[in-house]
């Protein structure tokens, strides 16, 4: 926490605006600081007061009898400003500023008087927090410099769990939710406008916190990648998890988020590639951001997400391969060994292939969990577990289960669940240290999350070993030109990308030869510069049977991109290509991110159906399978009645090619767009048609 232990862990904190009410803002972080436990010197500063809530209190930052590293500026409005001048001018470190009417409500005004802060701190060395900031929480050093309410009715409940955020309330609301299932949190911080320390950079230096196994983030927008990347590979390195909730998905989230923090809102697929790029699971909502926690803690270090259900419930078998099949988590096919102990232990009314049905055989026999167990365990297709015990109650002996299952957990190490909806079963197994949820639903969901982002953080270290760091967003601002089709097809050739068989052609003569050379029927396309789009102006003609009819078709084209006032480049004469199916490859600069590759469904119906999908560079071969078999056009692949698989290995090595070309600082490609790329059968390979290619000047 070097970078900014002043932030975290500081040796003295002043509160400006200090209250000796604990329920006001400028008092509740003199209350928490002392009901927390905060070891360094407290200086609560108001001219009006010799004393706060049993501290000396001074009239102003000048008074102290020493410079404190942290100042909380509780103050509202313009004063604020003239306290943060005062920090900056007595040497403060670290300002906490929770007055807001900033750059949420202006985004002219008030982001200036952000700036005019920012620009004082700098000078002086101090770093600002805020404004709009709810304020930050180590309860690991008791520094609680916050005003939220949810800390009120706390203990001291130190945890392994930190969670971050741009929003103050969504800085606390995971808390309440996780300290319901008796989770303990070390910090929680709440950014606010990130005008100076981002919620990105501030988690850098939680993530170096060794105490934190799990970190968890909440953000509205995302103005720069550095610091998210450079978080996402200390987090790898330490094998730490992170969750992140990204809001405004919709265009109305999208407007509202703008509203609330005055941040430019993110293209929201780009925002899950990048988050996948970098091995973060993204949580759909407040639910999926907390509800696996405890997973996380476990230590847990699956190989694989294979699933074996058990119940004494029919019902639940069902609902519970029902629930895993939604996720893509697959049901473990158990061993014949298995199955055959088993039916030597089951009555033979009882269902021995996964998912296992107890039955009510359970009530008779309650050494039933604690037999079949062992056997199961030893079952080399299984990855993780789901107990489901639907009802129990007398006649049952819940404590044996609930002993036996967390036995069965530390035999194997494998990631056990236990869905259990009476109060009283769940609880008997909760005491055992067994994970607990209401319903099956809700185990698998949180079981799938947990192996699924594990999963994903292995390939993404994989891939950074494989293909390196992303590295800086290249700086190609400024003018963009669009080359014409046969420099852009020269260019992927270049590149080692398969382009159609084609000449360019500067003469009437020129293209009879080129249709001689390449045999007919072939494709005539009027070539500009200036054109992006050339069906709309009839410069595209398919199936061009005879010589003179390419000659003809040349001397029109030529006409017609020269009444348009286009510059004329030639007409291109192209080989007609078949395949089995037309696919999209398109590439463009995010401000944010940098280069996004798109790959999907082609053809002139790509805009309707929007089959892609997306892939930030670099990436290996892995990912782009990945990526493909998203897809909904992903089975057609394989091959349907009896057609036999497409050339999948060609199309991955041209993507592969499209997203080192788009890292390639010298190519300067600013955007392309390929469609269709024909894909034709295994061995066959994919050939690129058309291409649009825009590069920075």
């Amino acid at each position: 926490m070097s970078r900014l232990r002043a932030a975290l862990d500081p040796r003295s904190i002043a509160i400006i605006g200090a209250s000796e009410n604990p329920n006001k803002v400028g008092g509740r972080p003199v209350h928490y600081l002392d009901k927390f436990g905060f070891k360094g010197k407290i200086f609560p500063i108001n001219p009006s007061r010799p004393e706060v809530q049993g501290h000396k209190c001074y009239a102003s930052l000048a008074d102290l009898p020493e410079a404190p590293e942290m100042t909380i500026v509780a103050v509202a409005g313009d004063n604020a400003i003239g306290a943060v001048e005062d920090c900056a001018a007595r040497g403060v470190k670290v300002a906490v500023v929770m007055a807001s009417g900033f750059g949420e409500v202006d985004a002219v005004a008030g982001k200036a008087k952000e700036r005019h802060m920012v620009e004082v701190a700098h000078k002086a060395g101090m770093r600002i927090v805020g404004p709009n900031s709810q304020g930050l929480a180590n309860f690991g050093t008791g520094a609680i410099a916050s005003f939220s309410t949810m800390f009120m009715d706390m203990d001291r409940a130190e945890g392994h769990v930190a969670m971050l955020s741009q929003s103050g309330a969504l800085s606390t609301v995971p808390v309440g939710f996780l300290r319901q299932k008796g989770i303990g949190v070390r910090h929680t911080h709440a950014t606010g406008n990130d005008a100076d320390i981002t919620v990105g950079e501030l988690a850098i230096a939680v993530a170096e916190d060794p105490e934190v196994k799990l970190l968890l983030l909440y953000l509205e927008s995302i103005p720069e990648k550095k610091y998210l990347e450079e978080l996402a590979a200390i987090a790898l390195d330490r094998d730490l998890p992170i969750i992140a909730l990204k809001s405004g998905r919709s265009e109305a989230g999208r407007q509202a988020a703008q509203s609330h923090t005055g941040a430019l809102a993110n293209e929201d697929r780009v925002v899950d590639a990048f988050f996948e790029h970098h091995g973060i699971w993204r949580a759909p909502d407040m639910r999926g951001l907390v509800e696996a926690t405890e997973l996380y803690l476990k230590g847990w270090k699956p190989k694989g997400r294979r699933l074996v259900a058990i119940s004494n419930s029919g019902a639940v078998c069902v609902m519970t391969a029902d629930a895993a099949t939604a996720v893509g988590m697959p049901m473990a096919k158990l061993a014949p060994e298995t199955d055959r102990k088993l039916k030597g232990i089951l009555p033979s009314f009882a269902t021995t292939t996964n998912p296992i049905d107890l039955t009510a055989a359970l009530l008779s026999n309650s050494r039933l969990f604690g037999d079949i167990l062992p056997v199961i365990a030893q079952d080399p297709a299984a990855d993780a577990f789901i107990i489901g015990v639907p009802v129990a109650g007398p006649g049952y002996d819940v404590e044996a289960f609930a002993r036996d299952a967390a036995a069965f957990g530390k035999q194997t190490g494998k990631p056990l669940v236990v869905a259990a909806t009476q109060k009283s079963v769940a609880d008997q197994f909760a005491a055992e240290g067994t994970t607990v949820f209401p319903t099956e639903v809700e185990a698998v969901s949180a079981l799938h999350q947990f192996l699924a982002h594990r999963e994903l953080m292995t390939r993404t270290r994989e891939r950074r070993a494989a293909r390196g760091k992303a590295g800086a967003l290249l700086d190609l601002s400024g003018a963009t030109t669009m080359l014409n089709e046969a420099d852009s097809l020269a260019l992927l050739a270049a590149r080692g990308i398969n382009v159609v068989p084609h000449r360019l052609c500067h003469s009437r003569a020129e293209a009879v030869a080129a249709f001689e050379a390449i045999g007919g029927p072939v494709v005539v396309k009027g070539c500009s510069a200036d054109i992006a789009h050339k069906s709309e102006l009839g410069l595209v003609k398919l199936g061009v049977k005879t010589r003179e009819e390419a000659g003809d078709i040349y001397t029109q084209m030529e006409d017609i991109i020269r009444k348009h006032g286009s510059r004329f480049d030639g007409v291109i004469v192209a080989a007609m290509v078949g395949g089995r199916r037309e696919i999209m490859i398109g590439a463009h600069r995010d401000p944010v991110f940098g280069p996004v590759v798109a790959v999907g469904d082609g053809g002139k119906y790509v805009e309707v159906f929007r089959d892609t999908a997306l892939l930030l560079p670099p990436f290996t071969a892995t990912d782009v399978r990945e990526a493909l078999n998203r897809l909904r056009i992903a089975p057609l692949f394989a091959g349907v009645r009896g057609e036999p698989p497409m050339d999948v290995d060609a199309l991955i090595d041209s993507i592969v090619r499209i997203g080192d070309l788009m890292r390639d600082p010298e190519a300067k490609v600013m955007s392309l767009d390929l469609n269709p790329v024909m894909l034709d059968s295994a061995g066959k390979g994919c050939v690129v048609v058309d291409a649009v290619v825009f590069r920075s000047a």
